[in-house]
């Protein structure tokens, strides 16, 4: 395909946000509503999809309370079942309630990482667009001091994505049992997918990798969906606990 006619696909195609968001996560509780500067976590990652300027910006959840956070911040929300299995599951629910035809890609943004590049989600949209991928995620450098740390998921590529900066996943785990595996690296969770592929995505049972490590992504490697990996500059800084909440409420609030 030439330069040009690639170009000519990538602008036709359209992407929304949708950041699945809820309050009774187990290990930091009402972490959406959690204030630095001034500002609610879950607003900092809204405003944060919005200056990607790749396209809407929704937040799906099935808490009232984070529903109005956004509303009443100016923001656009998607209230949903309260029940989901997954955050791709709620952003299914809340693409199927926007009832549109004419979106070819969702990006499924985490929202708890404030952090995350801007460039890094660009990179990933314009790459999956012009690879036409099923679903691809981001994934950066895997630092030593992560390799045995169950909270940092790694995946491990088939090529090196620093030097050719997308590949396809082979594998996703959380424990490293050998330090000299090729291409691994630390993975970001944020996904995009193409809408037929979350359709299909949302129709299968969960696998059993999934229900055993806690990562959906497993569901679509065990049923023989590909999932590209594109190359992330930065490493994010996600909030999961509340160590987690005070570093990052110290490096964004010395930052402004």
């Amino acid at each position: 395909m030439r330069r040009k006619d690639a170009q000519v696909i990538h602008f036709m195609k359209k992407t929304i946000i949708l950041i699945p968001s809820r309050l009774s996560a187990s290990r930091l509780p009402n972490k959406p509503l959690l204030k630095i500067n001034n500002k609610s976590l879950i607003n900092h990652v809204y405003e944060k999809g919005q200056s990607t300027k790749i396209g809407e910006v929704y937040v799906a959840t099935g808490d009232n309370k984070i529903f109005e956070e956004v509303i009443k911040n100016n923001g656009k929300s998607i209230l949903t079942k309260k029940d989901h299995l997954t955050g791709t599951d709620r952003i299914h629910e809340a693409y199927d309630q926007l009832n549109r035809n004419d979106i070819d890609y969702v990006i499924n943004l985490q929202g708890d990482e404030p952090l995350i590049d801007t460039n890094d989600i660009v990179n990933l949209n314009n790459l999956a667009i012009q690879h036409n991928s099923e679903i691809a995620t981001l994934a950066c450098k895997l630092e030593t001091k992560n390799i045995e740390n169950k909270n940092v998921v790694k995946v491990i590529c088939n090529e090196n994505i620093k030097k050719n900066k997308i590949s396809s996943a082979k594998e996703f785990l959380r424990s490293v049992k050998n330090e000299k595996i090729e291409n691994i690296y630390h993975h970001i969770g944020i996904y995009i997918y193409k809408v037929t592929t979350l359709k299909k995505f949302v129709g299968l049972k969960q696998s059993p990798n999934e229900i055993s490590l806690k990562l959906e992504q497993l569901r679509a490697l065990d049923n023989n969906i590909k999932i590209d990996v594109v190359f992330a500059n930065s490493i994010p800084v996600g909030v999961d606990t509340n160590e987690d909440f005070l570093e990052i409420k110290k490096l964004m609030e010395y930052k402004s």
